[in-house]
């Protein structure tokens, strides 16, 4: 038998059956479907995250209060209570570092905000003019914080787009008291709208010089340190300078944590990648699971086509080109069931992409090479049995469906 007979074979044989056919193809679709639409979520997942950080800049370091003992990034580094607190006088003494271009202080809180009878709660940052650079944010309207030492609370405030327009309206921000708390602010600058990144979403935010946020929370203590170096290659450098600048400070205790964005991307992008092959992982069972029911169907199948198989047999038909009839039949309906699976995992992730548009879920290719790769390796392995069995048949005995 021919190869292109044996294939012509099969394919009469699996059209022949619509829903045994189907069936084989919806089991092995899902298994594909879920790993494709899985691993688009875990990879998408992975690379917000590290846009995220990205986004920042790589030069930076960030100052925590508080040490932990191996100096990397843990989850003790973003809950840690200092020994000492940070101050804004320690980022004024971080700034005189050579290798120090910019720092920003940073310290957070909550509080009410209203303007003409409308009230709502907000995040308020308390910082200093470097920040818009450091966080790479954009003005709308007006001016950002003034350039002053970190000691001035010049009663200013910078608000976020998504505040603007649910406190003024249609009415001119800019120029307007703002009630913060119980303090006033006179409104200079309008963000521009850029929404979520790092747990903060810029578009609520009200931003006020470091030392008006310290009155207003009645606390010296900063949250963190943000220290831009010179460029990406002074960074060890302006880390060692940042240290030592408040290791000096603190009477030589060293109770900070410094650390990078090189070290929070590798720590972020090594956990949601394990992540991410853990889902596609848990996605493969499925694709063993249809790979039974495929080797199930098959086997129901040999014994429906018990007289073809002899009447193959008596015809000259060899054991070896019965066995590949079948194995060609398990390998067209494995690559048609993963090809829909494809296409109903990139649908899905469009769905998700739709449905989150800062989230980047395309499936990586590997995951794509690997779930189409593995459904057909699947299907062909769990078809070897029902095309032994058909091989091994005797064609007497199969003419006489025993």
């Amino acid at each position: 038998m021919r190869l292109t007979d044996t294939f012509a074979f099969a394919t009469r044989a699996a059209t022949g059956t619509p829903m045994r056919t189907a069936l084989m193809m919806l089991a092995m679709s899902i298994g594909v479907a879920a790993v494709v639409l899985l691993t688009a979520l875990g990879d998408g997942a992975r690379r917000y995250v590290v846009g995220q950080f990205n986004a920042l800049g790589s030069s930076l370091v960030i100052v925590l209060p508080g040490r932990t003992e191996t100096g990397g990034v843990g989850a003790s580094a973003f809950v840690t209570n200092a020994a000492r607190d940070l101050t804004a006088a320690d980022a004024a003494a971080v700034l005189r570092g050579a290798d120090v271009t910019r720092v920003a202080p940073l310290l957070l809180g909550n509080a009410d905000v209203a303007w003409g009878g409308k009230l709502r709660e907000t995040m308020i940052v308390g910082t200093s003019t470097h920040f818009l650079d450091i966080r790479k944010l954009e003005l709308a309207q007006g001016r950002f914080l003034p350039d002053e030492g970190f000691d001035r609370a010049t009663p200013v405030a910078v608000i976020g787009a998504e505040i603007r327009e649910q406190l003024f309206g249609s009415e001119r921000a800019l120029g307007q008291m703002l009630r913060v708390g119980d303090r006033r602010y006179r409104v200079i600058g309008v963000l521009a709208r850029s929404g979520s990144g790092l747990g903060m979403n810029s578009d609520e935010l009200v931003i006020i010089p470091v030392a008006s946020a310290q009155a207003l929370f009645n606390t010296a203590a900063l949250f963190r340190i943000f220290v831009e170096a010179r460029n990406r290659d002074a960074v060890p450098g302006a880390k060692a300078e940042t240290l030592s600048i408040l290791k000096a400070r603190h009477g030589g205790e060293e109770d900070v944590t410094l650390i990078t964005q090189d070290a929070v991307l590798g720590t972020f992008d090594r956990i949601l990648g394990a992540l991410t092959l853990g889902v596609a992982g848990i996605a493969a069972i499925s694709l063993a699971v249809a790979g039974i029911l495929v080797m199930n169907v098959m086997l129901v199948a040999v014994t429906q086509r018990t007289a073809e198989i002899g009447l193959l047999k008596a015809l000259g038909a060899t054991g070896p080109a019965i066995r590949r009839v079948f194995l060609a039949e398990a390998g067209l309906l494995s690559i048609a069931g993963a090809l829909c699976g494809l296409l109903l995992g990139h649908i899905g992730a469009w769905g998700l992409r739709q449905a989150f548009p800062e989230l980047p879920a395309y499936p990586p290719n590997w995951a794509i090479l690997a779930g189409v790769g593995t459904a057909i390796g699947t299907g062909l392995l769990f078809g070897i049995m029902p095309a032994r069995r058909a091989a091994e048949m005797d064609p007497v005995d199969a003419l006489a469906k025993r």
